[in-house]
């Protein structure tokens, strides 16, 4: 498996109102990768129970690369409940099989040919876990893109986490509500967006910074370059893996030669699709997949 693009960290179920959809950032990151035709594998663990055997067959039946031992503790599950616009809160169970990922010799030969890598906070929030993804990071190959997709959710994460995954990524992904609290974490409250952003860039020696904003648009920072996108508007069915779409598909764009205008521009129409879907892992439109 060389020249993989990874999703490294939370295989889970997102039990919605109208029933259990398999979830999880990087299976969802891996996911879309793959429906542009590029190799993706996600990278979990399971644990031995229905859940974990339900996955298996998610993973075969939508034609993704998976690496997801069995482990002594159950699959993971969140419950997920939806506002009236559709956008989620989250109840994470903790203790689960993602929590507890071996680093393993299969596991280190896909670091050390990694062609991308997709990480977040969440899956760092136990230790055994967390010294995977770093390892992992510490031993891909120069040039791999290394994208900390932060995703903080309820009290998983602490400065020391994301301040050792600030210094492994090359690329952030990162919201509004995400950029004030980290504003307030590291000691910069009082800038402005735009200001922020080009703060963290240069303090991380970074290539590339996206931020979304919602309904008020994305952008995505570069060293003396930027660029805007607004969000379009359409009916939301719910925003579960709107981001995780996003991000994979600016990932597959940028490794397939596209400029960061057309990543973003394409990263942006997709995540609108996808938030018009139930659940995280729908079939793109092929007038979308044609464009990369």
């Amino acid at each position: 498996m060389n020249n993989m693009i990874v999703g490294l960290g939370e295989a889970l179920w997102d039990v919605l109102p109208e029933g259990a959809k398999l979830g999880g950032a990087p299976a969802n990151f891996a996911y879309h990768v793959s429906q542009f035709g590029l190799d993706s594998i996600a990278i979990s663990a399971l644990g031995n129970d229905i859940l974990g055997d339900q996955t298996v067959k998610e993973f075969e039946q939508k034609g993704v690369n998976f690496l997801m031992p069995r482990v002594d503790f159950p699959t993971g599950r969140v419950d997920v409940q939806l506002d009236n616009e559709g956008v989620p809160t989250y109840d994470i169970k903790t203790n689960v099989a993602w929590d507890n990922i071996p680093y393993t010799d299969e596991l280190d030969k896909i670091a050390r040919n990694a062609k991308a890598v997709c990480f977040g906070s969440l899956a760092q929030r136990s230790e055994v876990s967390r010294q995977t993804i770093q390892h992992f990071l510490e031993n891909t190959p120069e040039g791999c893109m290394k994208i900390f997709d932060i995703n903080l959710r309820q009290n998983f994460y602490t400065k020391e986490v994301i301040q050792e995954s600030l210094d492994h990524c090359n690329v952030l992904k990162i919201n509004d509500e995400e950029l004030v609290a980290i504003g307030r974490m590291f000691g910069y409250p009082g800038l402005d967006i735009e200001n922020k952003c080009w703060l963290i860039l240069g303090k991380y020696n970074l290539d590339m910074l996206v931020l979304t904003c919602g309904t008020n648009g994305s952008y995505v920072f570069a060293p003396k370059k930027m660029s805007f996108q607004e969000t379009p508007v359409v009916e939301v069915a719910d925003t579960v893996g709107a981001g995780d779409s996003f991000t994979a598909t600016f990932t597959a764009a940028i490794l397939s030669g596209k400029s960061i205008k057309e990543a973003h521009a394409l990263a942006v129409k997709v995540s609108a699709f996808v938030c018009t879907q139930k659940g995280a892992m729908p079939v793109l439109p092929k007038e979308l997949l044609k464009q990369i």
